[in-house]
């Protein structure tokens, strides 16, 4: 079950306020201004992956706790069987599902992406966020456009890709039965 916006709103809003942390100070760790950061700590706007990610990183949580009120457990190993993972839709149409919810300190988010295929995103600029550390992205099934910087590729079933993810990168599926791909997202301490 996919966590409600409304809870993860509430857990971030709690979380900032045991850290002593005033809405400016945590806006601007998580890269957004005040206006946008109130939004998302209300509940009025969806949560991205990268605000996600900045956010359990400025709390000291794992983001599976801001996601679903529990801190992963696990310490020696993991298995998620086809199909379980945590999902998640942080991105317009994007799911997501976390493949690594329930270990404790983890090092890399791995997570198993569906990109959808979408008419109107071909022939426009591709979005891009950042967010500190390097990522990992191989294609499984479909196909990738992506972007880093000015830089643009396509990607295809077997291809993958490492980057620094604290540039600008983003990604639309250019197959038309969409994109999956595994990410690995890896904190930048690694």
């Amino acid at each position: 079950m996919e966590p409600k916006v409304a809870e993860i709103a509430e857990r971030i809003c709690s979380l900032r306020e045991t850290e002593g942390l005033s809405l400016q100070e945590a806006a601007a760790a998580t890269g957004v201004t005040p206006e946008e950061y109130t939004e998302y700590e209300s509940g009025k706007k969806d949560f991205t992956f990268t605000f996600l990610y900045r956010c359990a990183k400025m709390l000291g949580v794992d983001m599976v706790e801001i996601l679903t009120g529990e801190a992963p457990r696990l310490t020696e190993y993991t298995i998620v069987r086809g199909g379980h993972g945590l999902p998640l839709k942080r991105r317009e149409g994007f799911e997501y599902t976390n493949l690594a919810s329930k270990f404790k300190n983890k090092m890399i988010e791995p997570m198993l992406v569906f990109a959808p295929y979408d008419d109107t995103a071909q022939n426009v600029d591709i979005p891009q966020s950042v967010h500190k550390g390097q990522e990992f992205d191989y294609v499984i099934e479909g196909s990738l456009r992506f972007k880093y910087e000015k830089h643009v590729e396509t990607l295809n079933a077997g291809d993958s890709i490492f980057y620094d993810s604290s540039k600008p990168h983003g990604m639309i599926a250019t197959d038309k039965n969409g994109c999956k791909f595994l990410a690995i997202v890896m904190r930048e301490s690694v």
